[in-house]
């Protein structure tokens, strides 16, 4: 009752609701204009096969009479009815498709290097604060992945937890300072083993460690081999960078405000043997747009595989147009027998 109670509305013929739909059998519509040519052919021959010589007889209504055009009322309902009866067998729909994406997202560990030798300008305008630009673009580019940060100098220190977290994640990146720890040196293997205890009990089917240092391992109780192996053994993969230039690289200015040079030797067997172990890559950065391309690197190789679900309903609006198809096929009935016809002859 409810449905056929929502069929009375003049809203189901306005031009916006036909815009709308989509059609299930689009050429049945024309036979819209074909209805009302059939109807006129129809009367044509009517016409054509009246006797040559008609009587006259009294009309109780003269023929010019306006009121004789209320003979067409039945016939317009007629043509109603046919035409709902087209709209209705051509099918009109509305289609609703909802699209569900679904990852099953990768736990990410950045493990940044905040040592004093990250303050050395190789890299601008330093190799920490080029390390923390690139890790927040790295993190923006991601989608469902939980990421963590840990970051280290002579010893280690969890600074966010693996969240989805984003804005949070990236705040806490550029808060980062060198004041941030009192140790000094670099402790690599504490860093490592840091992040495999915070990745110990995540139920992701990938996990990533992300090493970013530049220096060799200094500092700690941890070695960083020992470290790499329990990380495999967690089925945690490492890719680690080594940042910066061997040889003279600028750091500071001197009492004139010239730069000064200092020099720097980066010791590389550390990081790719963590790499080897962890089922990793190393990667090698020696200014602002190689580490960047480092980061899109490990962006391609670590995507998380897109599920994609497709639902589609599919709503028909025919039985509205039949129901008012039938109304007037009745109306047509209900008038061609009443006075209108036999008060008014044709």
């Amino acid at each position: 009752m409810n449905e056929i109670s929502s069929y009375i509305s003049w809203s189901w013929f306005t031009p916006d609701t036909f815009r709308s739909y989509e059609w299930e059998n689009l050429w049945i519509l024309h036979l819209l204009w074909l209805v009302p040519l059939i109807l006129l052919i129809r009367k044509f021959i009517k016409i054509l096969k009246k006797p040559a010589l008609e009587l006259s007889i009294p009309r109780m209504v003269p023929r010019k009479n306006p009121w004789t055009y209320l003979r067409l009322i039945p016939t317009f309902f007629f043509l109603l009815a046919l035409w709902m009866v087209v709209v209705a067998l051509a099918r009109p729909q509305r289609t609703n498709e909802k699209v569900e994406q679904f990852t099953e997202g990768i736990d990410i560990m950045l493990v940044l290097d905040i040592s004093e030798s990250m303050d050395l300008q190789d890299f601008t305008p330093n190799r920490l604060e080029a390390a923390k630009e690139t890790a927040i673009d790295f993190i923006n580019g991601r989608q469902g992945d939980r990421i963590g940060i840990i970051i280290f100098s002579g010893e280690a220190y969890s600074l966010a937890p693996l969240t989805t977290d984003y804005e949070l994640l990236t705040d806490l990146i550029q808060d980062i300072s060198f004041n941030m720890m009192d140790a000094k040196g670099t402790a690599i293997g504490s860093a490592v083993s840091t992040a495999t205890n915070r990745m110990r009990e995540s139920e992701s089917k990938s996990k990533v460690m992300v090493l970013l240092s530049d220096g060799d391992n200094n500092a700690g109780n941890v070695d960083p081999v020992f470290a790499a192996q329990l990380a495999a053994a967690m089925e945690i993969k490492i890719y680690t960078i080594a940042v910066g230039k061997d040889g003279m690289v600028p750091y500071g200015t001197d009492f004139f405000g010239r730069p000064q040079m200092i020099e720097s030797y980066l010791n590389e067997t550390t990081l790719r043997d963590i790499a080897r172990i962890a089922n990793g890559e190393f990667f090698r950065a020696s200014d602002d747009s190689t580490l960047e391309n480092i980061f899109d690197r490990i962006d391609e190789l670590e995507k998380a595989e897109i599920i994609e679900s497709r639902y589609k309903e599919t709503l028909d609006y025919y039985r509205a147009y039949l129901f008012w198809g039938v109304l007037f096929f009745f109306a047509w009935m209900g008038l061609k027998s009443t006075f209108i016809n036999n008060f008014l002859l044709d």
